[in-house]
């Protein structure tokens, strides 16, 4: 079982180094589509994703195309508020892609378009724009997991009592 999140052309890195942190919690791969709005070695980039990244398989790509073509033969999810689908009516298979666009635009509508019946969407008011990217990464990869039965993922916690 195998999780991938894209971002395309991500513009903040404090967002990044949040997904990055998600990635690291969940082993998920984390796929990066130039240009990017900051350097890598951002200081906000780190900060956020703290001392995670080194818990990250991170890839860089020069475009989505090249991406796109070296993982051919596995699923794409793209995810925007234009889509009709909701992202939790799928059953996702064991190994996907979630495409995630930049901050301000999201997915280019060329994109959505030529794979509209792989556009997800995670339901809110109409009156709101969207959500954070970050926020809607967390809530998409837990999504999967969740449908795994939280497979890999640690479901036991230890709360320390008073004596301890």
């Amino acid at each position: 079982m195998q999780l991938h999140i894209v971002l395309v052309e991500p513009e903040i890195p404090q967002n990044t180094g949040n997904i990055a942190r998600t990635c690291a919690a969940v082993g998920a791969v984390l796929h990066l589509v130039e240009p990017l709005g900051f350097s890598v070695s951002d200081k906000y980039l780190k900060r956020a994703g703290l001392d995670y990244w080194n818990s990250v398989e991170t890839h860089y790509y020069k475009n989505f195309d090249s991406l796109r073509n070296k993982y051919s033969g596995l699923p794409f999810y793209y995810v925007s508020t234009k889509s009709s689908l909701v992202f939790s009516e799928i059953s996702y298979p064991d190994e996907c892609f979630f495409v995630f666009g930049k901050e301000t635009k999201g997915l280019p509508e060329s994109l959505l378009i030529e794979n509209y019946k792989s556009c997800i969407r995670i339901p809110m008011r109409s009156s709101i724009r969207s959500l954070n990217l970050s926020n809607s990464v967390a809530i998409i990869t837990y999504e999967f997991f969740r449908q795994k039965n939280f497979c890999n993922l640690e479901l036991t916690g230890h709360i320390p009592t008073k004596s301890e």
